[in-house]
């Protein structure tokens, strides 16, 4: 007996050590999973602070690297998440007393400090009332530790009741009673706040009222999706005026940005492609005072006479790209005279970039080495042009001028002498050759609509301008699908007008609308410029600072 209890006590000695170990090797398994995780996490955060630099130095002028940018930060959300669960398991596996865990040390995102003026709701941890070690009740404060965390508190509905007192005369016996204040809609159930987060969320977030009506329900209030609908054309009504004045004063630039972009219409047996077009006043690259704003047009197609109408009695420099549908603008019988056109040369150089893409190739199916070596030479001259450009970016128009003339008109000569040698060895149909074409067609001036910056300080190298203005438009299709109607797509035009126009002079729209929603009511004609978005900005920051 006594050896078989010996022999039962080593195999459960043995089945310890192998279970021990077991659960050595899964402890360390964990360990290091948390850290592969933490450095596949770190090196993505290195690639995307990388580019994020290289954006910073040398400007976005590669269409890839802002796609790459996009890219590296969706796989960020991802690892960051996994290398938290990793580091939370292999932290759970530290704590066992049976064994110990190598320790290693994460780098953790910084977080910044927050905001100063959000509201602080102090939680005191009440001290004990008698000493922990001798139990004395002879206790004073000597400081205190704070730990900050970040919550939020879900949207409050609430229901504003005006109330107007009736009073009767004892002597007379008439009855008074204060006059109804003045709504933005008739008889006033819906509040500018309201009426302006509805109109922001389907313009400026992209939210169709139909989502909009889903979520507000799940709140607990019923808005139907034609009470919103409601809302968005009392908005539209309501803010008439402040959309004319910013069409009169974009209207009243002397250089223009232009620039349109495809809108899926509703239409009997499927959808047409209509066009959004924006025209952007943005003087601030020369140092203009005058406010950034942009104008928004929709049209069913894209015939030349709905810029034709568009600009009907302006003139000035029109920077677009080289659609034909502008050139009646340029005509020197055209009333009230002729624009002036000044071509993109981010266009230009795009199309001899999608011929040096070496990554772009490789997304293709292509050979990495199937590259062309004009194209890669046109860029780096192109280029160089930018990196000037940058130099003098927010200078005045003589100054600007001067450097362009000193430094860019030699750069500029020297490209167009290269590009037509080059052209000379080419075929028609060779792919190089018709991005030159673009920029110098045969029996064509474009050359000098490409070269009009280096005569006139004013004008910019790129038009970018309207291409920013556009971004959103083209980011929120694929919520939005399509425009219900004509009248729909006018709509959006109206409402992204005044967006665009919050967004580049740095205003929150939804802010803007509400307050400008709340005080149109009472104001009158001549005091409706002080609800421009500049105005009202210069307004707030006096307010603040009273």
């Amino acid at each position: 007996m006594s050896d078989a209890a010996s022999e039962i006590a080593r195999l459960r000695a043995e089945l310890a050590a192998q279970t021990a170990r077991a659960q050595a090797a899964e402890r360390d398994l964990v360990q290091a999973r948390a850290l592969a995780s933490c450095t596949e996490a770190m090196v993505k955060e290195l690639k995307l602070e990388i580019a994020k630099l290289r954006r910073d130095k040398y400007g976005i002028s590669s269409e890839r690297r802002a796609r790459l940018i996009d890219q590296l930060e969706l796989q960020l959300e991802d690892l960051e998440a996994t290398a938290t669960e990793d580091a939370l398991a292999a932290e759970q596996a530290a704590q066992d007393k049976t064994s110990t865990v190598r320790a290693f040390t994460r780098r953790k995102p910084v977080r910044k400090p927050f905001p100063d003026h959000l509201p602080r709701e102090r939680v005191v941890v009440e001290a004990p009332t008698n000493c922990t070690c001798c139990g004395s009740d002879r206790i004073v404060k000597m400081g205190e530790d704070i730990t900050e965390t970040l919550e939020v508190i879900p949207r409050q509905w609430k229901v504003i009741q005006t109330v107007r007192e009736k009073v009767t005369c004892r002597t007379c016996e008439k009855i008074s009673q204060p006059p109804a204040p003045f709504h933005v809609i008739p008889r006033g159930w819906a509040g500018p706040s309201l009426i302006a987060m509805v109109a922001f969320d389907k313009y400026g977030q992209h939210q169709p009222l139909n989502r909009q009506s889903e979520r507000i329900a799940r709140e607990g209030i019923d808005l139907s999706l034609s009470t919103l609908a409601d809302l968005i054309g009392h908005a539209c009504v309501a803010l008439t005026p402040i959309h004319e004045l910013i069409e009169r004063h974009v209207l009243e630039g002397a250089r223009l940005h232009g620039d349109d972009t495809t809108v899926p219409l509703l239409a009997r047996g499927g959808t047409k492609t209509a066009r959004l077009w924006t025209y952007v006043r943005d003087d601030r690259p020369w140092g203009g005072r005058a406010p950034p704003a942009a104008l928004f047009k929709f049209s069913r197609d894209r015939q030349m006479i709905h810029p034709n109408k568009h600009l009907a009695g302006w003139q000035g420099v029109l920077q677009a790209d080289a659609y034909s549908g502008y050139n009646d603008l340029y005509l020197d019988d055209r009333s009230p005279g002729p624009a002036r056109s000044a071509l993109c040369w981010s266009h230009a150089r795009r199309k001899f970039f999608e011929l040096a893409d070496i990554a772009g190739n490789v997304r293709k199916n292509k050979p990495a080495h199937d590259v062309s070596p004009v194209a890669l030479e046109a860029v780096k001259r192109i280029d160089a042009i930018f990196d000037v450009e940058r130099d003098i970016n927010g200078v005045d128009a003589a100054a600007r001028l001067a450097v362009r003339q000193d430094r860019c008109r030699p750069m500029v000569e020297e490209l167009r002498t290269w590009l037509l040698e080059e052209r000379a060895r080419l075929s028609k149909h060779n792919s190089v050759a018709k991005a030159i074409d673009y920029m110098m067609p045969p029996k064509s001036d474009r050359w000098d609509a490409f070269t009009a910056f280096l005569e006139d300080g004013r004008i910019c190298l790129t038009n970018n301008a309207a291409e920013r203005a556009l971004r959103g438009i083209a980011l929120g299709r694929k919520s939005w699908l399509f425009a219900g109607s004509e009248r729909g797509g006018e709509r959006a035009a109206f409402m992204y007008t005044l967006i665009v126009s919050c967004k580049t002079n740095d205003i929150d729209p939804q802010a803007w609308m509400a307050d400008v929603l709340a005080r149109l009511p009472d104001i009158t004609v001549s005091r409706l410029p002080e609800l421009l978005p500049w105005n009202w900005k210069a307004e707030q920051k006096a307010v603040k600072a009273a």
